[in-house]
């Protein structure tokens, strides 16, 4: 794995993504469980101001948390251009490779992503991270795993330093799985009662971080009465919850590889939400970009 992990890295460094190149990377293992290392890439802001404090993103890839490996194009594209914006952007592993589907373990990828948010509020000095502005991020059932940082309690990794939140300040979910009941046949039928345990929705209380969602209409995962039932929930205990839908599309409509203009309307509105919560300031890039 770690050396699929650094071919991976050399290969992503070569690419063709122009304004990778000028970001600071670094990789490490932010956990370690039995004989296998789970790795965070780290793309800096290019800044040389070593005193000030930026504010943190965290990336969770989709794919049906089979396996989170690293690196991912779409995570990458988004983790740069915040990097540039002076956020310090991580994109974390999670799972086991080669897990099949039939013996998925929600429950050691949710205490996997806290992990990661723990991770870097720990050692927020090392980063120059400041530890209250931490944003989860993530798309599907990577979308799913950043919001149970933020909604679900306990659900720890027992040998982690507990006396650090894992608690994320703010959330930005694209198409997130939010329901494991029965509303959603597929996703009951593989944890049944114990549902309540893992899906947000039902765990939504006061609390809750600010959050923002981007969604297709046409999305044939998550149903659009879905998210909007989510953001009233959201709304009704008192939390921020910002919905952008997006007419006719489906599921992963925002990814880069598939439509550089959704890939940057989406990102606009993150900018814009991370303004608003005072996290990064000036005006979006993002539509001057390639």
């Amino acid at each position: 794995m770690k050396n699929t992990f650094l071919i991976s890295i050399i290969l992503f460094l070569m690419g063709s993504f122009a304004y990778s190149q000028e970001a600071k990377i670094d990789t490490i293992i932010y956990k370690k469980k039995d004989t296998t290392s789970l790795n965070m890439l780290v793309i800096y802001p290019d800044s040389s101001d070593d005193t000030k404090k930026f504010p943190a993103m965290v990336f969770f890839r989709g794919g049906g948390w089979e396996y989170g490996s690293l690196p991912q194009s779409l995570e990458h594209h988004q983790a740069t251009y915040f990097a540039k914006r002076g956020v310090v952007c991580f994109i974390a592993e999670y799972g086991v490779k080669g897990r099949q589907e039939s013996s998925l373990n929600f429950w050691e990828c949710i205490a996997e992503a806290k992990s990661a948010v723990r991770y870097i509020r720990e050692n927020s000095t090392q980063f120059n991270v400041d530890e209250e502005k931490i944003v989860a991020v993530g798309g599907s059932s990577g979308g799913h795993l950043a919001a149970t940082t933020g909604i679900i309690n306990g659900l720890d990794d027992p040998n982690d330093n507990l006396f650090f939140n894992s608690k994320p300040n703010a959330l930005v979910l694209f198409n997130p799985v939010i329901d494991f009941g029965p509303a959603d046949s597929i996703l009951f039928k593989m944890v049944g009662e114990k549902y309540l345990e893992i899906s947000p929705l039902q765990n939504i209380r006061r609390g809750v971080p600010p959050t923002i969602i981007l969604q297709g209409t046409e999305d044939q995962w998550t149903p659009v009465s879905m998210i909007k039932y989510y953001k009233h929930v959201m709304e009704s205990v008192g939390s921020r919850c910002d919905l952008f839908l997006y007419e006719g599309q489906k599921h992963g409509f925002f990814n880069y590889r598939r439509s550089k203009k959704y890939f940057k309307e989406t990102v606009l509105e993150v900018d814009k939400f991370l303004i608003s919560l005072g996290y990064i300031n000036g005006e979006p890039t993002i539509m001057n970009e390639d």
